[in-house]
């Protein structure tokens, strides 16, 4: 699935962290930025923190309200870190834009590799939908950032109809991936992969640009100007091959932004990001 040509530098191209060495201070105001939006919501009573969607410490959700809720489908936030870092507590403010619309936002944790394998960090998504279904009987919207996009990938791509009785079989009729990654194949022999440690099989079975497109569902591929090729490809291969199979697919690029400022639009209730996406949630009403 990636290029062929073997000029293609990967370490350089999905080395986000070097590529954008100002990162820390980014980082640093997420943290800062969440902390303050959920202790507001906390004050408001419009935040349910920690409610755990399985076994594991990590499995976790955090969920907040609009004052107004329409009753449309729930937006779940999946945060990135290459399947090997970070937490949801640094995006709590990321659902700032969209409850400013009226839609409830859901922000997930997932256990992380090396202690576990993409695939099972797949089924940890697939878990805290379901579990939301089951809390609110509302259809989901999913949203991720970097391996977050993976994952939001994945969740349109699955097939709800087996296995868990009294699941909807368009659970997750919609995806917004900023950044994403949906061919795995080229981090195999990058330094993202001394922990994550996929080899060309796994990795393979684990991209959603292999799955059957979701026919009839819809997804959104953001990507930031400044971001290398690479994401830029991702995003791109994505949108032709489901788009060629009967997927709604539209790829964007964010003006200005890298691969960490692309996901700061979320937190704005008036970006184009979060403009739109609440249109899309509104639409699946």
């Amino acid at each position: 699935m990636a290029t062929d040509d073997d000029e293609v530098d990967y370490e350089a191209e999905y080395n986000n962290r070097a590529r954008v060495p100002e990162h820390p201070g980014i980082i640093a105001a997420w943290d800062r930025d969440a902390a303050a939006f959920r202790d507001g919501m906390v004050a408001a009573g419009r935040a349910g923190l920690a409610l755990a969607y399985g076994p594991h410490e990590r499995h976790r959700i955090d969920l907040f309200r609009p004052e107004t809720d329409r009753n449309g489908p729930i937006a779940l936030f999946i945060h990135g870190g290459y399947w090997q870092a970070l937490d949801r507590s640094a995006f709590s403010h990321m659902a700032g834009g969209l409850v400013a619309h009226g839609v409830p936002v859901a922000l997930m944790s997932y256990r992380l590799c090396p202690e576990v394998t993409v695939a099972d960090i797949i089924d940890d998504a697939r878990a805290a939908a379901r579990w939301l279904w089951h809390q609110h009987r509302r259809r989901l919207l999913a949203i991720g950032h970097s391996a977050g996009g993976h994952l939001a990938a994945c969740l349109l791509a699955t097939d709800w109809t087996g296995g868990d009785g009294g699941l909807p079989e368009h659970l997750v009729p919609a995806a917004v991936a900023l950044s994403g990654l949906f061919d795995l194949e080229p981090l195999t022999g990058t330094s993202v992969n001394d922990k994550v440690r996929m080899t060309h099989e796994t990795a393979n079975r684990a991209s959603p640009l292999a799955w059957p497109a979701p026919a009839g569902g819809w997804l959104e591929a953001y990507v930031g100007s400044e971001e290398s090729g690479e994401y830029h490809r991702q995003a791109d291969s994505i949108v032709k091959v489901w788009g060629g199979h009967g997927t709604e697919t539209k790829m964007r690029v964010v003006p200005g932004a890298n691969h960490f400022t692309v996901v700061n639009e979320l937190a704005d209730p008036a970006s184009d990001i979060v403009t739109r996406t609440a249109m899309l949630a509104h639409s699946l009403e």
